[in-house]
């Protein structure tokens, strides 16, 4: 079967070093085994890169990632994994079980839509002066919610004992409560679960500390 030259072509990722759906989609890829090229998009500098004209062509909701692959761009880091996972080899991130496959979107549904939009960027620039206690408010909240699920999905990881996208949007969010001072102690199964993910490689090569645009003074 011939490929198209569209589909040899390598994605290109526009995102930002510390966004935790940039990272997931960046999870993705590294599981993947996928070769990408990164777009830097910084979130800050010059008033918010994302917000100009030539950027919003891309993501029409002016956030991160964009993400161009096999001749279209994708939005929303959960789709652009799932379309990772049905369209490249090497390791399932949904399992084949109808059930934990449920399981696996539930997780990653409560964090990428009940727990992060409360305290990203734009979120918490609305706040203001309360950002930190706004932050912590809501990722405990989700977290309380979260611990109990993972108590009865968990084995190795978060859904029995294959990495999956669940896992993909666990680390993040760890990620961003340890930056809003959030005892990730209280949350022993989100806590032992996100020390076995930091183990793997791709999880490493991923990380915020690791990539392009990462600054000098917050490298690895």
């Amino acid at each position: 079967m011939r490929l198209s030259l569209v589909c040899l072509a390598k994605p290109i990722l526009h995102g930002y070093f510390r966004s935790s759906c940039s990272w997931r989609v960046r999870i993705a890829f590294a599981l993947k085994g996928v070769d990408y090229d990164q777009v830097p998009v910084n979130l800050i500098k010059d008033g918010g890169q994302q917000l100009t004209e030539d950027y919003k062509a891309l993501n029409s909701m002016q956030q991160v990632p964009a993400v161009e692959i096999d001749g279209i761009t994708l939005s929303q880091s959960l789709a652009v994994i799932q379309y990772i996972d049905e369209t490249r080899p090497g390791p399932p991130l949904l399992p084949a079980d109808p059930k934990a496959r449920a399981q696996v979107r539930m997780i990653s549904d409560l964090i990428a839509s009940g727990i992060q939009p409360l305290q990203n960027l734009y979120v918490i620039q609305k706040i203001g002066a309360e950002k930190m206690q706004w932050a912590q408010h809501f990722i405990d909240r989700g977290f309380q919610a979260l611990e109990p699920i993972l108590k009865r999905t968990a084995g190795k990881y978060c859904v029995g004992d294959e990495i999956s996208m669940a896992d993909i949007c666990l680390v993040p969010q760890v990620y961003n409560a340890e930056r809003f001072k959030v005892d990730v102690g209280k949350y022993p199964t989100i806590k032992r679960l996100n020390e076995a993910l930091l183990e793997i490689e791709a999880f490493q090569v991923s990380h915020p500390s690791r990539q392009p645009d990462t600054p000098v003074d917050l490298r690895a």
